[in-house]
C-alpha cells in the first residue's frame, strides 16, 4: 500500500500524538519534566530534551526554557553531550538564536518520515553472497556497532556505542538489531524499535558501507525490519532519515511529514 501525500496532516497527528511522549525514548536511565520540556538522561553521558510542544511560549519564555534546561545539565558532571531535538512544523519563536547564544550547534536537518508498514514490505534481490539476519550475541552487537562507527567516522574503540546499545537490550528487550553480511563482515545494519503502546514502529540506525551502496541491501534490511514490525502489530514505521536513507523510503511509500534538526551541545 502506497501511503498518499494527502495523508500528511493525519500521520503528523498521529506523530505528534503518539511518538512525542515518554514513548520516545524508551532507553532513559531518567526524565525531569521542566514545564513541556523533557529533559532525558541516557547511558554514556548523553542528554536530550524534547516535548510535544513549547505550549504557545514567547521568545523570551523560550530562552528561559534554553537557559534552564542547560543549567540541569551543567550540574551532572556526568553529562558531556546534551541534543535538543526540533522539529520544523513547531511553534518555537527565538528557539534557533536562544540555542545558539547558550552554545548549541545545529546539526544537519533530517526528514520524518511516515507511512504504511506494509508499504515497505517487498522481495528485494540480494547481491551474491550477501544474507540478512537478526542479531542478539554481544559479539554481533560490537561488530555491527563497530561498522555504524566507521561508516559514521566514530572511532568504535572510544565511541561507546556498542557499550550503550548493549545495555539498552537489556532494558528493552523488544528492539532488534538486523544486520547484512557478506563473507563474515558487517556491511549494513539497522534497528527496529516498536513504540509500547502506540500504532508505530521506529526505523533507527541505518548504516551501510560505501562500497556496498546502490546494490539494494539497505532497502531489503528496511523491508525485513519491515515485516517482523507486522508481526508486532505496528500499522505504522516512521524514521528520522537523512537524505541517503529519505529517496528509499519515499521509494517504498513512506512521506516526509516535517523536519527534525538536532542541536548539540557538548561540555
Amino acid at each position: 500500500m502506497i501511503t498518499p501525500a494527502a495523508d500528511r496532516p493525519r500521520l503528523l497527528a498521529a506523530y505528534d500524538d503518539q511518538l512525542r511522549t515518554d514513548a520516545e525514548t524508551p532507553g532513559a536511565t531518567s526524565v525531569v519534566r521542566l514545564g513541556p520540556l523533557r529533559l532525558v538522561t541516557f547511558d554514556g553521558g548523553r542528554g536530550m530534551v524534547t516535548y510535544r510542544d513549547l505550549g504557545g511560549a514567547d521568545a523570551a519564555t523560550v530562552r528561559g526554557f534554553v537557559a534552564a534546561a542547560l543549567a540541569h545539565y551543567r550540574e551532572d558532571a556526568h553529562i558531556s553531550r546534551v541534543e535538543w531535538k526540533t522539529r520544523g512544523h513547531d511553534a518555537a519563536p527565538g528557539l534557533h538564536d536562544a540555542l545558539v547564544d547558550h552554545g548549541f550547534a545545529p546539526d544537519e536537518p533530517e526528514s520524518i518520515m511516515i507511512g504504511e508498514t506494509q508499504a515497505l514490505v517487498a522481495d528485494v534481490p540480494l547481491p551474491d553472497g550477501v544474507t540478512l539476519r537478526r542479531i542478539t550475541a554481544p559479539d554481533d552487537v560490537r561488530a555491527m556497532s563497530a561498522m555504524a562507527d566507521e561508516v559514521f567516522g566514530d572511532d568504535p574503540a572510544t565511541s561507546g556505542h556498542a557499550a550503550a546499545i548493549l545495555r539498552r537490550q537489556e532494558r528493552d528487550p523488544a528492539m532488534e538489531l538486523w544486520v547484512a553480511e557478506a563473507a563474515g563482515q558487517v556491511v549494513s545494519a539497522g534497528r527496529l524499535e516498536p513504540v509500547a503502546g502506540s500504532d508505530f514502529a521506529g526505523l533507527w540506525g541505518g548504516s551501510t558501507r560505501p562500497e556496498w551502496r546502490g546494490r539494494g541491501i539497505y532497502r531489503a534490511l528496511t523491508s525485513a525490519r519491515a515485516r517482523s514490525a507486522l508481526v508486532l502489530g505496528k500499522h505504522y514505521v516512521h524514521s528520522d532519515s537523512t537524505e541517503f536513507s529519505r529517496p528509499i523510503l519515499e521509494r517504498s511509500g513512506l512521506v516526509k511529514v516535517s523536519t527534525t534538526t538536532p542541536y548539540l551541545w557538548r561540555r
